[in-house]
């Protein structure tokens, strides 16, 4: 269930479905409250993971719903819960939290102290975890948010460095996303502080880089976009219009979002477009006018013509834009569809593996039976073989003693099953409890087990269960084994506990 509940909230949460995957992901956490009591203690532990994981996407939601004191109680209830767990969640958490005041709450100050905490106890603990790099770069980006340039310099070239070597935890493959990632914002920094030079080294690192990627086919267009990004900047530093332009423009390509290519578009260049435009068309204007004023209209209508062609090329990359975000629609929704066959067929293969325990346990259960009856038909055989050898006198009794055997074993065949099933129909729930727990134990065991919670006497169940005592203990001792049961804990006491 905390699987269902994790995957329902991930698909509500990437389809921008917030209310709805808040919803998904509370089920999770009140599911396991009340279930995580009967989990052991590697079990807790593996499920930290999910757990952190499920309460950092919530409070991002709430925050996204602009409910941010629910965000900011989720992300405390976060730390708190990996406080007791020796885990890279932890400062993950931690980091988390920071992110919330710098990107929700626009908090800066704050942000800062919880991303050095959190790079503090990672640097100690998990010094070549990828987090690392990741809580290096936030730091960074506060560091440039308030003009210390040359501390941010510092922590992405550090992150650079790392990068080039590091490996992601999880695929055991380089990060080049984020290495573009660190070489780009080098790039900016340098720029920042005007070393251009140095700015320049890096951006032939990094365009060595991307080349690579974009053979092996491993290139994002998040980090294409960043790359030109940084390129174009340079330019600009460099007061190269020309190649920006054209790097502008390519980056236009690569960008699927329509108010990122509109703030790029107005914010860098339209006025220094139209200063440089106006620049020359003055210039232009006054030397016509003093060589040829009548030649004033026709430099107009090539303004006007321009413009066309400008407005033009903003359409066309609309349509682009509009086409390359349904295209990333129809992916995820064929990818959604594709996670939702896959879970399909895992419930199919976990029914049939269920279907097969239970046979085995049943065929278990007969041979147990057969053999039962085997013993008993021996010990008939040998009543039998006594009656033959009898005197006429003591042949009458034997027989009467042979019929009274058969009546009883009919009888009580008869009453085992009516009890059986009366015991199974009260004792379903804690069926289920054990077959979850220890899913090896046999039809037989099960039932023992509920001899057991009734207080029944050792004796007793044996002679209930027409069995030696000898094969009462040797089933007991099969199921100490099958529970992994240490030595002194007692099997009553446990199965009454459960």
């Amino acid at each position: 269930m905390i699987n269902a509940y994790l995957h329902s909230g991930n698909w509500f949460q990437a389809i921008g479905f917030y209310k709805e995957s808040i919803a998904s992901y509370n089920d999770l956490f009140h599911y396991y409250e009340i279930h995580h009591k009967e989990l052991s203690a590697d079990e807790i532990e593996g499920f930290v993971g999910v757990i952190s994981y499920a309460r950092g996407i919530l409070a991002e939601n709430y925050a996204k719903i602009n409910n941010v004191d629910s965000a900011s109680i989720h992300h405390i209830r976060n730390i708190s819960f990996n406080d007791s767990f020796s885990s890279i969640f932890y400062p993950s958490a931690i980091n988390n939290y920071g992110l919330f005041f710098y990107r929700t709450k626009k908090d800066r100050d704050s942000a800062l102290i919880y991303f050095e905490k959190a790079y503090e106890i990672t640097k100690q603990k998990f010094p070549e975890h990828s987090l690392i790099a990741s809580i290096r770069d936030n730091i960074a980006d506060v560091y440039m948010d308030q003009n210390r340039y040359a501390q941010a310099k510092t922590l992405y070239a550090t992150n650079f460095e790392f990068y080039k070597t590091g490996i992601i935890e999880t695929t055991k493959t380089k990060d080049i996303q984020r290495l573009i990632s660190a070489g780009a914002q080098l790039v900016h920094s340098n720029i920042k502080l005007k070393n251009l030079v140095q700015a320049q080294n890096v951006l032939f690192q990094v365009d060595s880089i991307v080349k690579d990627a974009k053979t092996r086919k491993e290139l994002l267009a998040d980090s294409q976009i960043e790359f030109l990004s940084a390129k174009e900047n340079l330019y600009v530093a460099q007061n190269n219009m020309t190649l920006a332009y054209k790097i502008l423009s390519d980056r236009f390509s690569f960008s699927d979002s329509l108010a990122t290519i509109a703030a790029l578009q107005d914010s860098q260049w339209r006025d220094e477009l139209n200063n440089i435009s106006v620049d020359r068309v003055a210039l232009k204007f006054e030397i016509d006018r003093i060589e040829k004023e009548n030649k004033i209209k026709s430099q107009r209508a090539k303004l006007w013509i321009s413009t066309l062609i400008s407005s033009g090329f903003i359409v066309l990359l609309l349509v682009l834009f509009l086409g390359r975000r349904q295209h990333l629609i129809n992916a995820k929704n064929k990818e959604l569809l594709a996670e939702q066959h896959l879970e399909n067929e895992r419930l199919k293969v976990e029914q049939l593996n269920s279907k097969i325990q239970s046979k085995q346990r049943d065929l278990s259960d007969f041979a147990l039976n057969l053999t039962q009856n085997q013993e008993w038909a021996l010990m008939l055989s040998e009543k039998i073989k006594l009656l033959k050898t009898a005197d006429q006198k003591d042949r009458r009794e034997l027989l009467e003693k042979l019929e009274l055997d058969i009546k009883n074993k009919v009888q009580f065949d008869r009453d085992s099953k009516v009890f059986y099933e009366r015991l199974d129909k009260l004792n379903d729930a804690f069926y289920t409890t054990l077959m979850r727990l220890f899913p090896n134990l046999t039809k037989n065991e099960i039932r023992l087990c509920s001899l057991i919670r009734l207080k029944m006497e050792s004796h007793s169940i044996a002679t209930f269960q027409n069995i030696t005592n000898a094969s009462l203990n040797t089933s007991r001792y099969r199921m100490r084994k099958k529970m992994h049961l240490e030595d002194d804990v007692n099997l009553d006491d446990f199965i009454i506990q459960l």
